[in-house]
């Protein structure tokens, strides 16, 4: 099976998920690659030029894709997923499910004290109104976790923290 060994990094945007896969792959033997990355390739243009040029139903559909690849092509492989990818139908065929998980206000905490954070938040534009992404959290959270096969608290932790529990708790 292609999608034995994989981990799968869940959760909502900007809660720590390609902190937390750089941190794994330093400390593991895993490699590790992110869907957004992958689409951006595919496509030759940013998750955020996507939304605004074709919509977000022409973005899932690039994500289900993605998912068919992952699934058939894809062993030993740390895979960093957009807070959307979990809605892909083969999610637990590809691999080991780990939902990180974190409170929305920490979280959007988390992308403001970045150095980085206005291009941070340019970068995801279901973030640009924070009232609609509460809702959407809201909603996706109850679905991460039922879809997950563990599930890290990643809330006041560093991303090595994270990155060595999931790795005790995936093994």
């Amino acid at each position: 099976m292609a999608g034995s060994n994989n981990i799968i990094l869940i959760g909502f945007m900007g809660v720590g998920k390609g902190s937390v896969a750089r941190e794994v792959i330093k400390n593991s033997n895993y490699i590790a690659i992110d869907t957004d990355d992958l689409i951006e390739s595919m496509e030759n243009r940013r998750v955020k030029d996507i939304f605004d040029d074709e919509g977000e139903k022409y973005f899932r559909a690039l994500e289900k894709e993605i998912s068919s690849w992952l699934e058939k092509s894809v062993k030993n492989t740390l895979i960093s997923t957009g807070g959307g990818f979990y809605k892909v139908k083969n999610l637990k065929k590809i691999g080991k499910i780990v939902f990180l998980d974190s409170p929305f206000e920490k979280i959007i905490k988390r992308i403001k004290s970045h150095p980085n954070s206005s291009k941070k938040l340019k970068k995801r534009p279901l973030l640009s109104d924070l009232k609609k992404a509460q809702e959407l959290y809201d909603e996706r959270r109850p679905e991460y976790l039922t879809l997950a096969d563990v599930v890290i608290d990643v809330t006041d932790k560093s991303a090595l923290e994270c990155a060595k529990e999931l790795l005790k708790k995936v093994k």
